[in-house]
């Protein structure tokens, strides 16, 4: 019906800026307060401080086009992590209690692919 080929690459760039938008507010927030939310997750400060920086850096580089695809391919592993606790340690299921599960992270995941096989599109800094 509509040939909207030719704005792949805007919708790449729409979707790295918004992914990437995500995690960087999740890791200023777990920066703000890195004592709450390591007792939340279940972790200690010191490895919430280092996914805080993780998911800030990681989505600076899909935001700016900047090795996006090794950039999601942390992010991935770093949602893959949120699942198997939810999963395994958690007991949480796919939806959640009060829309906490895991669908958020696989939702993320999906993006992070996306980005990951199309390298991000053509409006990238550095491949």
């Amino acid at each position: 019906m509509f040939d909207l080929a030719p704005a792949t690459d805007y919708g790449l760039l729409f979707l790295r800026v918004m992914a990437g938008a995500t995690y960087v507010d999740s890791g200023y927030h777990d920066l703000k307060n890195p004592d709450a939310r390591s007792k939340s997750i279940g972790m200690s400060k010191g490895f919430t401080l280092f996914l805080a920086g993780a998911e800030i850096a990681g989505g600076s580089a899909v935001i700016f086009g900047v090795l996006q695809q090794l950039a999601a391919i942390g992010l991935i592993l770093i949602m893959l992590g949120a699942i198997q606790k939810k999963l395994l340690v958690w007991k949480t299921g796919f939806w959640g209690k009060d829309g906490f599960g895991w669908s958020y992270e696989l939702t993320l995941i999906s993006i992070l692919l996306v980005i990951l096989f199309t390298d991000g599109g053509r409006f990238v800094l550095v491949r």
